[in-house]
């Protein structure tokens, strides 16, 4: 199964997490600002972790072309950390909160499986991330509001460059490959745990 058909296979999460208040929110600009403060402190504990996954694939990579296909992922993944620096330097954002449980789990699962597991289970249990991403940027671009606080986040995801960025990560995990089970059990459990990273952050300013 192609990457493209894993997504379209878990699009009943991918669009529960397009139509929770959390995302919606974002796109019409109602979402409370404790709540997305608190998003954007935790994701910057996810992104580290991302990068570190991205990091192990560097120096497992099986190939050239992997190792800089890898390379480029991990520079877009600190391309990301200073967006986030950015929204924390105009919010006053603290960057370097305690993980939530939610961003626990997520972090556990990923750094597990990219400590543990080969490369192509590894591009498995990342590729959600960045296709959900990029598939919500585009979801939500038709639907933000010109006066949203948060548009810059909508745009970023639905720009060009990430959409280039996940096609990369899927082109890996379609190349890379692995066990089928085991890819299609790390593909389903990461877009479960975006959900409930969405969840809890959408909590957080309840």
């Amino acid at each position: 199964m192609k990457a493209s058909e894993r997504f379209d296979a878990n699009r009943d999460l991918a669009e529960a997490c397009r139509d929770h208040p959390f995302l919606r929110g974002i796109a019409d600009g109602t979402l409370d600002r404790g709540a997305f403060c608190f998003y954007v402190g935790q994701d910057a504990a996810f992104l580290e972790a991302f990068v570190r996954a991205y990091a192990l694939c560097v120096a497992r990579a099986p190939d050239r072309r992997s190792l800089e296909e890898f390379k480029g992922l991990l520079d877009g993944g600190f391309d990301e950390l200073r967006l986030h620096a950015g929204y924390a330097e105009r919010w006053g954002v603290d960057l370097d909160p305690a993980p939530a449980p939610a961003t626990s789990a997520y972090t556990d699962f990923l750094l597990r499986v990219a400590a543990l597991e080969p490369v192509g289970h590894v591009c498995a249990a990342m590729t959600p991330c960045m296709r959900l991403y990029a598939w919500l940027g585009t979801e939500l671009l038709p639907l933000v509001d010109a006066g949203s606080p948060y548009a810059e986040w909508v745009h970023t995801y639905a720009a060009p460059g990430f959409q280039e960025l996940a096609a990369g990560l899927e082109g890996l995990l379609d190349r890379l490959g692995g066990d089928d089970e085991a890819i299609a059990l790390h593909y389903r459990r990461a877009m479960e745990l975006e959900l409930a990273f969405f969840a809890a952050a959408h909590g957080a300013g309840a």
